[in-house]
C-alpha cells in the first residue's frame, strides 16, 4: 500500500511540475474568461446557456483535479500545500465555486467564477512577482499618500480662501476643493478650473501649475521609484529561493535514483563474461 501510495505521490509531482500541466490551466482559466464573456450577451445567454453551464462544470472539476495532485503531491506534508499563500488562494476559489448557482447563494457563485480568472495571477510566475512588488510597495506607499494628504488639504484651504467666490462651484467647500484638487492631479480638463479661477486672481495659474507639478509629477515619481526598487528586491529574494538547498526528500529522492543506477550498472558487470 505504501509503495502504491510513493509511486502515485510520485507521478502527482512530476505532472504537477510539468510545462504542459501548467499551459494545459492557463487555456482552462482564459477558456472560463472567455465563457464568462460570452454570458454577457443575452441572445448568446438564452441559446447556449446549458453548453456554457456544462463548460462551468467541467473547468470546475479540472481545477479540484489539479487541487487534488497538487496536495497528495506533497502529502502528508499539507503545510507545504496550505502554507502557499497562491495555493490557499486557489484553494479558496475552488471551495467558492461548489456554492450553488441557484437561490441565495447564487451571487456568490457567479463571484466566484469571476475569481477564476484571478487565478492567472498565481498560475503566471511573472504575475506573482508583480502582485508581491505591489504587496511590499505598500508600507512605503504609505508614506508617500499621507505626504500627499497634507498637500492636497492645505492647497484645499487655499482654494477655498481664494476661489470660493468667484467659483463655488469647484471651490464651494473643503469637500468640493479636495474633488477639484483630484481632478486638477488626474490632468483632466483641469485647464478649465484654472482659467475660471483667473478671470478672478490673473496670478491664479501659478496655485495650479506648483499643485501640478508637485502632486503629479513629484509625487507619482515617488510612487514609480518605490515600486521599482521593491521590484528589484522582490527579484533578488526570488534568486535567492530558486538558489536554496534541495530539501531533504528531493536528497532522498536523488539518493534513491542513484542506488537503483548503481544496483542496474552491477547487475549489468556480473552478465559480463
Amino acid at each position: 500500500m505504501h509503495k502504491i501510495f510513493h509511486s502515485w505521490q510520485q507521478f502527482s509531482r512530476k505532472l504537477v511540475g510539468a510545462a504542459l500541466f501548467e499551459r494545459t490551466i492557463i487555456g482552462l482559466i482564459l477558456l472560463n474568461a472567455l465563457i464568462l464573456g460570452l454570458e454577457t450577451d443575452a441572445a448568446l445567454e438564452s441559446r447556449f446557456g446549458g453548453w456554457f453551464a456544462l463548460g462551468h462544470q467541467l473547468i470546475l472539476a479540472a481545477f479540484i483535479i489539479e487541487a487534488l495532485l497538487k496536495i497528495s503531491a506533497v502529502a502528508p506534508r499539507l503545510r507545504l500545500y496550505f502554507g502557499n499563500g497562491w495555493n490557499l488562494f486557489d484553494f479558496s476559489v475552488i471551495v467558492l465555486s461548489l456554492a450553488p448557482a441557484t437561490g441565495e447563494l447564487a451571487m456568490v457563485a457567479r463571484l466566484a467564477r469571476l475569481l477564476r480568472v484571478l487565478r492567472l495571477i498565481s498560475t503566471i510566475p511573472e504575475l506573482r512577482l508583480i502582485v508581491a512588488t505591489l504587496m511590499r510597495s505598500i508600507p512605503s506607499m504609505g508614506n508617500i499618500i499621507l505626504l500627499m494628504s497634507i498637500i492636497f488639504y492645505i492647497y484645499a484651504i487655499a482654494g477655498f480662501h481664494l476661489f470660493h467666490q468667484h467659483d463655488p462651484q469647484h471651490w464651494g467647500s473643503l469637500g468640493l476643493s479636495l474633488l477639484t484638487l483630484f481632478r486638477v492631479v488626474t490632468l483632466e480638463d483641469w485647464t478649465d478650473v484654472m482659467y475660471t479661477a483667473m478671470e478672478a486672481q490673473p496670478w491664479a495659474w501659478a496655485y495650479f501649475v506648483s499643485f501640478v507639478v508637485m502632486g503629479t509629477f513629484v509625487i507619482i515619481n515617488l510612487f514609480i521609484a518605490v515600486v521599482i526598487n521593491n521590484l528589484e528586491e522582490a527579484k533578488a529574494e526570488r534568486l535567492a529561493d530558486l538558489r536554496q538547498p534541495s530539501s531533504r526528500d528531493e536528497l532522498l529522492k536523488e539518493l534513491e535514483n542513484a542506488q537503483q543506477a548503481m544496483r542496474r550498472l552491477q547487475e549489468r558487470m556480473e552478465r559480463l563474461p
